[in-house]
């Protein structure tokens, strides 16, 4: 199978996967709740019958389930979000608004993550039951263990309130310093748009302040991938071709990095992409105890507000930027192993 047909085939598995995600969000939204006008107002203890009909009208929730579903469908394929029950601002633009620091977030963390992890693994690997090797193994498992509320709100006491050696964890950027040099935006992202502009003291303010939680953010994928590089590299060193290379004298490093590394990294590849949507969306938790304005923190924050439609819209958002995570993940596994688009 060509290459070209593949990616389509993915393409389009990637639609229904989407199509099936709607259809449960709408299942939850509007099948299953008794009323649920209600609801889309925001879960208000007050609400008078003109509200809801309003609210019936807007969302066409008196008309039979598939129409209303059609007309949920055509909607989000538009990019209508829908409308927040409490602001009353489109969902579309409030997310737009919330969604470049998540990704700046889980770009620091997936950099971060994937440098780290397969170093960690390919020395835990060729130092196999070493000291080095159960350091390793240990760091990995302390950093999937330990949950991240915990680990930040320790990074905050010690590196912070006690060292001084972070930024204080309070947003994305020192609003004293973006007082004083205002930051003009261009692309919407504050770290590109303040190197673009050359305003290096915002700049640096934004990195400042996100070395803390990106690190948070990278310990968990961070160890799965060094564990995942680990066993690949275990196996790939006991197959013949490698102790073939070895006997004919090449060098460790040839043998490792040029011949090992490359059929390791297609295991390494999916564990990679399975951690971009969780990354990319952001941790509800990094960005709650940092108070990162990004869209995990926007969802906590329509639950306490009871902002329904808002909820949806995340949901939406976020389902699609894992499907988009997945395809990326097939289109390199596929370019790495031919022999997976051959099925």
């Amino acid at each position: 199978m060509e290459f070209r047909v593949y990616v389509a085939r993915r393409i389009v598995l990637l639609f229904f996967v989407l199509i099936g995600v709607s259809f449960l969000v709408f299942t939850i939204a509007v099948i299953i709740p008794k009323e649920p006008a209600f609801l889309w107002a925001g879960g208000k203890q007050i609400v008078t019958e003109q509200e809801l009909d309003k609210i019936r009208e807007l969302y066409h929730l008196n008309e039979p389930w598939y129409m209303q579903y059609l007309w949920y469908l055509s909607r989000i394929l538009q990019g209508d979000l829908g409308i927040s029950a409490v602001r009353g601002v489109p969902i579309a633009t409030e997310l737009k608004q919330f969604l470049p620091p998540s990704l700046e977030l889980g770009a620091f963390g997936l950099i971060f993550s994937t440098i780290v992890g397969i170093a960690i693994g390919i020395v835990s690997a060729t130092k196999k039951d070493t000291w080095a090797d159960h350091i390793s193994r240990l760091s990995a498992l302390s950093m999937v263990s330990l949950p991240a509320f915990w680990i930040g709100l320790v990074f905050q006491i010690v590196l912070y309130y006690q060292l001084g050696i972070f930024a204080d964890p309070g947003g994305s950027v020192s609003q004293k310093v973006l007082f004083e040099y205002p930051l003009r935006y261009v692309t919407g992202f504050s770290t590109i748009d303040a190197l673009i502009t050359g305003n290096w003291p915002v700049l640096r303010s934004l990195l400042e302040h996100l070395i803390m939680p990106g690190l948070i953010m990278s310990f968990y994928p961070t160890a799965i991938i060094a564990r995942m590089t680990r066993a690949s590299m275990l196996e790939v060193l006991s197959q013949d071709y490698v102790r073939t290379a070895r006997a004919f004298g090449l060098s460790e490093r040839i043998v490792i990095y040029k011949m090992a590394l490359k059929n390791a990294m297609i295991p390494t590849t999916t564990t990679i992409g399975h951690t971009v949507g969780w990354l990319m969306t952001g941790s509800v938790v990094v960005e709650t105890i940092f108070y990162w304005p990004g869209i995990g923190r926007y969802a906590v924050e329509q639950i306490q507000n009871l902002d329904f439609p808002a909820l949806i819209g995340y949901v939406m958002v976020a389902a699609f930027m894992y499907a988009a995570a997945n395809l990326i993940v097939d289109v390199l596994y596929g370019f790495l192993d031919p022999r997976i688009r051959q099925g």
